[in-house]
């Protein structure tokens, strides 16, 4: 005989119905006879329903009951413990759901880039995003968007926000060979995440939502570089290949050295020739402007080094360097320099030497020796230190400052062991502010009113406006990064002041590392490689952001606009190529119009132009 059950349920507060069923038979509620008022929307809340009965024991497939998401879905919750939690959508098909929910709102404490807290501790929304972020700060500091005496709007500054993430990782410690916990603390760049709860999902096991979030703000470029688009000029004059031009750090001076031993300084604003000046007997193979942009020093084939005036195009002097060719070339930075006055030059060679040099007096001040071979990059950093890498696999960090407790100048710091082949470039972060010295991105100098720049006044306003412009990029005495590029593929991160093992291994390129070059603000780094592409990587975790592709030959150098939102390339398939950054994996723009590999390449640091420089022994200059 079949067994009648009963059972008598409520169902979203509405009439009571009383179900008789058989045993093994579905059930369903009965219809509603009542017409739903025009333009409800279906409401799935309710038990659900499955044949035979409500009780898991009695039907295993029963979902429980079920609650309307108000996207149209529902939510099911079983009564049953073997059963999990579930999303399903109106058609009943089941939505991936993460176990972990993201709360609604998180505690975040802003800090700026000196570690000052900027207002109280406050609930966020996680679907905050950047713009949100920048609209609550700028409200914290009272820089809201106010209306200007002519009715215009003050345009707001945009910012950067980075959150401070603990990392505990298990390491083998190499003297003893047991296992150690090591905890170190990162900051991670979350102004390209949707929102913070995106964030929150991606970094779950490194920061807790029961703690308070400390976000650091950094302020973006308020002016934005128009992107380069178009040839507006080209020029001829070089006889051999041209393999480097370069901006003067006020981006009024343009200059360029090639194959054809000549320098020569080019008019910027009519794109004209201004000096042809002679003197190198072999291949001009390094260049390098002085910081205040008074002095401009080539290096050629010889081991000669030449300095010339930019203006008059004459040469100050020349020094016999090295025995061999000079591979690089590095001004002491303005903010580093006693009194402003830019009169030290770092030179290094294939003869395994780099050398300090005074170049007012012509005295090598130190000799940095110490590589088994050829060094083939060198930088001068922000906090006095000097970085050679060579082809011994290794990079030397120097002492080149006087001071309390600094040694000697040309003393041996420490040795960064790590690549498996020959070190060929290497980025600092502050490499962009120590190139522009004291102008800002007019190629002005805040306060200023003298302009001939051998006065007192003006050196001396110069030397106060490189101190701040540096100790703003700094911030909360954040260390000095630098990044390495070697034939073994690879490149590392270092924070060479502090340690001398890498931060991280940074893997993706499947040829020799050919160029880096970090963003004005140090926020990524991109390197450029023979693999035909260019990556892009944080600037501080190393994180890899993006690969770009579009060349089609090897890409030789890059430079990045003022602003830091483009990025210019430079490859053997005679083209230039520009890039958005971070979001554009193919370039915005190609360049063509060489007619040979493109082997030099520099945006100009007012962001107006970008000259480029080719085997067609031509150089083209391109605007938006």
């Amino acid at each position: 005989k079949a067994t009648k059950v009963a059972h008598i349920i409520t169902i979203n507060r509405g009439p009571r119905y009383t179900i008789t069923m058989d045993e093994g038979t579905s059930s369903s509620p009965p219809p509603s006879t009542a017409a739903p008022p025009a333009g409800a929307t279906k409401d799935l809340s309710g038990v659900a329903w499955t044949g035979g009965s409500l009780v898991g024991s009695l039907n295993p497939n029963n979902h429980g009951f079920r609650v309307s998401d108000g996207a149209g879905g529902y939510i099911i919750t079983n009564t049953h413990k073997r059963y999990k939690r579930s999303r399903r959508d109106a058609e009943g098909n089941i939505v991936d759901e993460e176990d972990d929910e993201i709360p609604g709102n998180i505690v975040v404490q802003f800090s700026n880039r000196e570690g000052e807290s900027v207002g109280e501790a406050m609930d966020v929304p996680t679907n905050a995003g950047s713009d949100e972020l920048g609209t609550l700060i700028r409200s914290l500091l009272d820089d809201d968007d106010d209306d200007m005496d002519d009715g215009s709007t003050k345009a707001h500054i945009p910012y950067a926000f980075f959150a401070k993430i603990t990392k505990i990782t298990q390491i083998t410690n190499p003297s003893t060979g047991e296992k150690e916990t090591q905890t170190t603390q990162e900051e991670i760049d979350i102004t390209d995440h949707p929102s913070l709860a995106a964030f929150l999902k991606q970094y779950k096991q490194h920061v807790s939502t029961e703690q308070t979030l400390e976000l650091t703000y950094q302020p973006l470029a308020l002016f934005k570089v128009r992107p380069v688009t178009r040839c507006t000029d080209t020029l001829p004059g070089h006889t051999e290949a041209i393999l480097h031009v370069s901006y003067s750090p006020d981006g009024k001076h343009l200059a360029s050295g090639g194959g054809d031993a000549t320098v020569r300084f080019w008019d910027v604003q009519t794109s004209t020739p201004r000096h042809t000046c002679q003197g190198h007997k072999d291949h001009v193979l390094s260049t390098a402007w002085s910081p205040d942009g008074i002095r401009f020093a080539s290096g050629d084939k010889r081991g000669n080094v030449i300095l010339w005036d930019p203006t008059k195009g004459d040469a100050l002097g020349t020094i016999k360097a090295h025995g061999k060719w000079i591979t690089g070339m590095a001004w002491e930075p303005m903010h580093a320099s006693v009194g402003g006055k830019c009169e030290r030059l770092v030179t290094s060679s294939k003869d395994s030497l780099a050398k300090i040099w005074n170049v007012r007096t012509k005295r090598c001040e130190a000799t940095l020796s110490g590589h088994m071979d050829s060094i083939e990059s060198v930088k001068w950093g922000g906090e006095g230190l000097i970085y050679t890498a060579s082809r011994d696999r290794t990079i030397k960090v120097w002492n080149a400052s006087e001071g309390e407790g600094k040694g000697r100048v040309g003393m041996l710091v420490r040795t960064l062991t790590g690549h498996g082949h020959r070190v060929n470039t290497l980025a600092v972060s502050c490499d962009y502010i120590c190139r522009t010295g004291p102008f800002d991105h007019y190629g002005k100098i805040a306060d200023v009113s003298a302009k001939d720049k051998q006065s007192a006044e003006w050196r001396a306003a110069a030397y106060k406006a490189s101190q701040e412009k540096y100790k703003a990029f700094k911030g909360s005495g954040e260390p000095e990064r630098l990044i390495s590029g070697s034939d073994d593929f690879t490149l590392l991160l270092w924070h060479p002041t502090e340690n001398k093992r890498p931060i991280k291994r940074l893997t993706g390129h499947q040829q020799a590392v050919n160029h880096l070059a970090f963003s004005p603000d140090g926020r990524f780094f991109a390197s450029a490689s023979f693999d035909k592409k260019v990556k892009l990587w944080n600037g501080r975790s190393g994180d890899f952001v993006s690969t770009l592709t579009g060349h089609v030959g090897a890409v030789y150098q890059v430079a990045w606009s003022s602003d830091g939102r483009y990025l210019v390339s430079a490859s053997k398939d005679s083209t230039a190529k520009l890039w958005e950054v971070p979001s554009g994996k193919r370039a915005r723009e190609t360049l063509p119009g060489h007619e040979d590999e493109v082997y030099a390449l520099d945006w100009s640091p007012n962001g107006a132009s970008v000259a480029t420089g080719s085997k067609d022994r031509t150089i083209k200059i391109w605007k938006h």
